[in-house]
């Protein structure tokens, strides 16, 4: 079998469904587009599931999702476990909330019928066990109703969440500040997605736009230099290395080294994968995942960072109105 390597996607997710006419009806899936996924679902463009195809139940909208899977494997493992929680071998059986009573004709137990807040729960659940509770996860709401069904998951719950785990909400531009204004459209263009809800998550690799630019420069030009955390040379192009996120910082370090600095003492004995810490070169935060989306789209996706920092040309009727803009504004 062959194994594709590959850089971490900008993006993968796993949803919750619920219908606009039935707010009992739930499905749970991945994607690495929100956006498009949800179009499929409601029969505004090819691809959907069966289960989501029936026009009585449509429109279908995205109410919640995890997102920060390093792949499309990880995100059906945690899409599995969420949809079979009376089956998964992440959950523990003595802490398994959803519980089958009846049987298949195959003998199989039969999946027991999902609500909000079983969905809420088992959602709860996953991320507090070891198989998932170091992964670089969030946990995004984008209604209201949604979101207290969560609060009062939480709070009922016997083991409280990591504390680093960041819960997003937006419930859309009338309820949140965190909507951004939809900038005016020129005429000709074609019409913008709202930039709130799923529409505002970024489905590229545009925002470290910077960084990996910064991560071509200083391995193209041979300035790797001293670990940041063992201080030993690293000659160019000789190991892995990776390099701290922040604007302005150079630190670059052994990937064993960053891995050793970003985990506690305490931890090493049970934990192999960091989650987040500081830069010993300029002591800002960084996070693990952010290093190893840089790393693994400079030694595994030229093509990626190619497109990402091609400059985009200016169509010439626009670069001329420009011009003439520039050209009556100077005195």
């Amino acid at each position: 079998m062959t194994v594709l390597a590959r850089p971490i996607p900008p993006l993968y997710t796993v949803y919750v469904l619920r219908s606009t006419v039935n707010h009992a009806c739930l499905y749970i899936g991945s994607t690495p587009n929100p956006p498009r996924r949800l179009k499929q679902h409601n029969g505004e463009a090819k691809g959907g599931a069966v289960r989501t195809s029936r026009s009585k139940l449509r429109p279908w909208e995205m109410v919640a999702l995890v997102s920060g899977f390093t792949s499309a494997v990880a995100a059906l493992k945690f899409e599995w476990a969420l949809t079979n929680p009376h089956l998964s071998m992440h959950i523990p059986s003595q802490e398994r909330i959803s519980i089958s009573t009846q049987r298949k004709r195959n003998g199989m137990p039969k999946r027991p019928r999902s609500s909000m807040t079983s969905i809420m729960s088992n959602i709860h659940l996953l991320l507090g066990v070891p198989s998932f509770s170091r992964w670089p996860l969030r946990l995004h709401f984008f209604n209201a109703d949604v979101h207290k069904v969560w609060e009062k998951t939480k709070a009922a719950a016997k083991e409280p969440l990591r504390p680093n785990l960041p819960v997003i909400t937006d419930f859309g531009p009338s309820t949140t500040t965190s909507a951004r204004t939809l900038e005016s459209e020129d005429e000709g263009d074609a019409p913008k997605s709202p930039s709130w809800g799923i529409n505002a998550l970024p489905v590229d690799y545009v925002p470290i736009k910077d960084y990996v630019a910064k991560g071509r420069e200083v391995f193209g030009f041979e300035r790797e230099g001293h670990c940041v955390v063992c201080r030993e040379h690293m000659p160019p192009g000789e190991g892995v290395y990776a390099l701290c996120a922040n604007d302005g910082c150079e630190g670059v370090g052994h990937l064993s080294c960053w891995s050793r600095h970003l985990i506690p003492p305490r931890e090493r004995q049970d934990s192999l994968l960091p989650v987040d810490g500081t830069c010993p070169k300029c002591s800002g935060k960084i996070q693990w995942v952010d290093m190893m989306k840089e790393l693994t789209l400079r030694t595994r996706g030229s093509k990626e960072v190619d497109r990402l920092l091609k400059k985009k040309r200016v169509p010439k009727a626009k670069a001329k109105t420009k011009a003439t803009a520039e050209a009556t504004a100077t005195p």
